[in-house]
């Protein structure tokens, strides 16, 4: 008998494909059918087109690339369907042409959604609402994620970035600002589209340790960076991207072994990386959520 393995990737994008779909016909999507279409279509051209012109990479059928428009078709939102274009166009190019040791520093959709939030802060929203907060997608969710999390070996992630997160929210904040409310805390997890960041995004082999103790460091690392953003910025929905955008460059260049025009490279990244991040917190906050 022939066992059949389905490619990582290609597992990824049907799970997200068939959230896609359910999420379509029975939530609140902003954009319409056709527009998710394109947008998926768009980033396959593009990866495609990359691995064509790259001489440092195999041409393969790169799955990733579906991955990379559904996430952010599910997380962000604009009204102008060409700069979903745009933002994807430059998570692309940063996973072909901005890696150290043979590896992209950002998850593409991540890489997409934080550099659309630096261009187009006024237009460019991260919504947290399109599925509600239905108890069968949850379920689905959580099915799907345990799933691609344990296949891809990568739930220590989840689990440590839970916990760490609870704990540090209630010492960091609640203990200090009595007026903040216990819901706060647990709010993330209520929005499907955010379990998605958590599951899926935060998870990406790709950009995240191999080894389990390393895992369990970078999922607390992430709890934490998020725990102070929200002590020192307020509370906000994107301080869960932002923290992505600065420890994964941070995790592949410390389980790589760099050259000197690695080090330069990262040198200048982990730069930029910090000077984005202080210009969007320097922005007056927002909050864009959908009730579906």
């Amino acid at each position: 008998m022939y066992r059949v393995d389905i490619p990582i990737q290609l597992h990824q994008s049907i799970n997200l494909i068939t959230l896609l779909i359910m999420g379509g016909i029975w939530g609140n999507f902003y954009l319409n059918f056709i527009d998710m279409i394109s947008i998926i279509l768009y980033a396959l051209m593009v990866e495609h087109t990359l691995l064509y012109l790259n001489p440092n990479r195999r041409f393969y059928i790169s799955y990733s690339s579906i991955s990379t428009a559904v996430g952010v078709i599910f997380l962000a939102y604009s009204n102008s369907i060409w700069k979903y274009y745009l933002i994807i166009l430059l998570g692309l190019l940063q996973k072909h042409f901005m890696g150290v040791g043979g590896k992209h520093l950002f998850n593409p959709s991540n890489f997409a959604i934080v550099v659309g939030m630096l261009l187009f802060y006024e237009d460019i929203h991260i919504i947290s609402g399109q599925f509600g907060d239905s108890l069968i997608f949850s379920v689905v969710v959580s099915i799907l994620a345990s799933i691609i999390l344990v296949r891809v070996d990568r739930w220590i992630i989840s689990l440590s970035f839970i916990v760490g997160y609870i704990i540090l929210q209630y010492n960091l904040l609640i203990y200090y600002d009595p007026t903040l409310s216990t819901d706060m805390i647990y709010r993330r997890f209520y929005s499907i589209s955010l379990m998605l960041f958590i599951y899926f995004m935060l998870t990406d082999p790709a950009i995240t340790p191999s080894k389990k103790g390393h895992q369990a460091l970078f999922g607390f690392a992430l709890a934490l960076t998020i725990s102070l953003l929200d002590r020192y910025y307020g509370f906000r929905v994107q301080h869960l991207f932002i923290a992505l955008f600065l420890l994964s460059p941070l995790a592949v260049i410390f389980s790589s072994r760099l050259d000197r025009r690695d080090m330069l490279i990262s040198s200048i990244v982990t730069l930029f990386t910090v000077i984005i991040i202080v210009v969007i917190e320097g922005r007056t906050p927002y909050y864009f959520e959908m009730s579906g």
